[in-house]
């Protein structure tokens, strides 16, 4: 319960959960859990705000295409009225797993803890006294 209350990572503090919720609707869910809201009220700017609230830790990426364009207002419509029309050649989300155990590492990188290949590892540097 402390972490609901203290940070911001781990999906939604109680303080931001009470104020979304007080001054603001409810849209739409996404597949992968994540709740999507828009204020009541216009803001100065005469666009009414939108937010989401990620399920789990806040990870930008695991917002699917139709509902970022949503929240940045390319899209007046939510996907729960609209949906985006999914073309044959797009995969499924993947998430950005730069920073974690599961991010990409090539052959011969540090990282890996592998053999370097011989014709990487015969290298002289250049010494002007040579």
């Amino acid at each position: 319960m402390l972490d609901k209350i203290f940070t911001w990572w781990s999906g939604w503090t109680v303080g931001a959960l009470f104020d979304v919720k007080r001054r603001s609707d409810f849209i739409g869910e996404d597949d992968y859990g994540n709740r999507y809201f828009q204020d009541r009220k216009p803001s100065y700017e005469g666009r009414h705000r939108r937010y989401v609230i990620y399920k789990g830790i806040a990870e930008p990426s695991k917002v699917p295409a139709d509902w970022h364009g949503w929240l940045h207002y390319t899209y007046d419509e939510p996907p729960t009225e609209r949906p985006l029309e999914r073309k044959s050649f797009e995969t499924d989300h993947t998430p950005n797993l730069t920073g974690t155990i599961f991010a990409y590492r090539p052959r011969g990188s540090l990282s890996r803890e592998a053999e370097r290949r011989e014709a990487d590892s015969d290298y002289q540097a250049w010494s002007p006294d040579a």
